[in-house]
């Protein structure tokens, strides 16, 4: 599974708000009847699960055969499995009343919206009645599922990010290990590119926002680079402004049309074509479901994997990450509430059908247990991500009542930098952050985010 920038795109289509989720800000009903309703055991039932996955593909069969586990512990639970939908059909059908028992969304950034406009029941009753333990989620897991305490949704895996890089580039270039902050990692960038005049043949890492999995969110925790002051956006913060201004200088090094040209002929990103795994980047910032592509696609490939490089002062941060992940939960209005219910508990918390879930498709479990299960059988250079997982440092974006909006219009604004734009970096920064605290209060139905 991939999330992020993919998401991100996703939701512009999407359009939550457009949509009529409430006034996208707290309006909605946030359960469908604020008690947990009893499953009866002895009672057959059906229910619908609406799962993004491609229909026919290797992830969707992962997805089917735990759900099979599931009905095998639940007999009288009949599981009914649409593939391939997106989070725009799951709004129109809430909206229509036609809504399914459970629905799996690869977009986290949606989960304010989800809250807030009741389209998710929450699920705190049911949480509260079964002991479900939230704690043993991590804190940013915990962040990226729940909005102003409404916890309408629970995780199924995570993509956590990270550093890959070419080891045998490197050791040409005399590098002996991977770089640790952003001035080596300009270093090390620098020597390992490859030119034939203003060709770039190999880049030694391209940090364009929107360039593969490059996004803004991505970049910020090593930074300490955080979204939010309290309600207020804080995007014109010291430490944004030393990610953009190291992220323009690597950019003009280059030579901004030059990399442009690069990224054009740098191969689909999800495909065997991907400059990475063709030796045209000899590093890259990707998720650790990467970590599969390169083995199906080139397992001859000498690569390594790191935490990303910190700000120059942001050495103690070493180590953490960015994180995001699916979410399921409960449409509002799912006539089998109880029995959607416990597969939504069977499916996140339930250590057999993480695991299994995570080694067939290559994603971070989000449980302790799953996460330091014996049991899963990934390769070696996943176990950077499951130790990003666990970092203290490792961090998400905040979810809001906009979805990823206020993201859109920051990388929006980051464009204009990089391409010699913007003549004053701290005004620009300081303008994008009234339009994303107006945005927000819009998307709040008037009132302060």
């Amino acid at each position: 599974m991939t999330f992020s920038t993919k998401a991100l795109a996703a939701l512009a289509a999407t359009g939550l708000c457009a949509l009529g989720l409430a006034a996208c800000g707290g309006d909605g009903d946030s359960s469908s009847s604020g008690t947990a309703q009893a499953f009866d055991p002895n009672k057959d039932v059906t229910i619908t699960v609406w799962q993004p996955f491609t229909p026919g593909e290797r992830e969707s069969g992962v997805f089917d055969s735990v759900v099979a586990d599931f009905e095998k512990v639940h007999p009288n639970v009949q599981v009914k499995v649409v593939a391939g939908v997106n989070d725009e059909k799951i709004v129109a059908a809430v909206r229509g009343g036609n809504a399914p028992d459970v629905a799996l969304s690869f977009s986290s950034d949606n989960t304010g919206a989800f809250c807030s406009s009741g389209a998710w029941i929450d699920l705190q009753p049911y949480i509260d009645r079964d002991n479900v333990d939230i704690n043993q989620f991590p804190a940013a897991v915990r962040e990226y599922t729940e909005f102003n305490g409404t916890r309408c949704s629970m995780p199924l895996l995570a993509d956590v990010y990270g550093l890959y890089y070419n080891k045998d580039l490197l050791a040409q270039a005399g590098i002996t290990e991977p770089p640790k902050t952003a001035s080596e990692l300009t270093a090390d960038a620098q020597k390992l590119t490859q030119r034939s005049g203003d060709t770039i043949d190999v880049a030694g890492f391209d940090p364009s926002i929107g360039f593969y999995e490059n996004a803004a969110a991505h970049y910020a925790p090593p930074w300490n680079a955080q979204w939010f002051d309290g309600d207020k956006s804080d995007v014109a913060s010291p430490e944004w402004q030393a990610l953009l201004k190291w992220d323009k200088d690597l950019i003009d090094w280059y030579g901004y049309d030059n990399l442009q040209r690069f990224q054009a002929g740098a191969g689909e990103e999800f495909s065997a074509s991907n400059a990475f795994e063709n030796g045209k980047l000899a590093m890259i910032l990707d998720g650790e479901y990467r970590t599969a592509f390169i083995q199906d696609e080139h397992p001859e490939l000498n690569y390594g994997t790191a935490p990303l490089p910190t700000g120059d002062d942001q050495t103690s941060r070493y180590g953490g990450g960015y994180i995001t992940g699916s979410i399921m939960g409960i449409p509002k209005g799912s006539s089998n509430e109880a029995a959607a219910w416990e597969f939504v508990k069977y499916m996140t918390t339930n250590t057999d059908a993480l695991v299994k879930l995570a080694n067939g498709l290559a994603n971070v479990p989000t449980t302790k247990a799953a996460a330091t299960s014996p049991n899963l059988h990934l390769v070696p250079q996943f176990q950077t991500f499951l130790d990003i997982f666990n970092n203290p440092n490792t961090e998400t974006n905040p979810p809001k009542a906009s979805g990823a909006a206020y993201q859109e219009l920051f990388e929006s604004f980051i464009s204009k930098w990089e391409a010699g734009q913007v003549s004053d970096l701290q005004s620009g920064l300081e303008d994008t952050a009234s339009q994303i605290d107006a945005q927000e209060q819009n998307a709040s139905g008037g009132q302060a985010p």
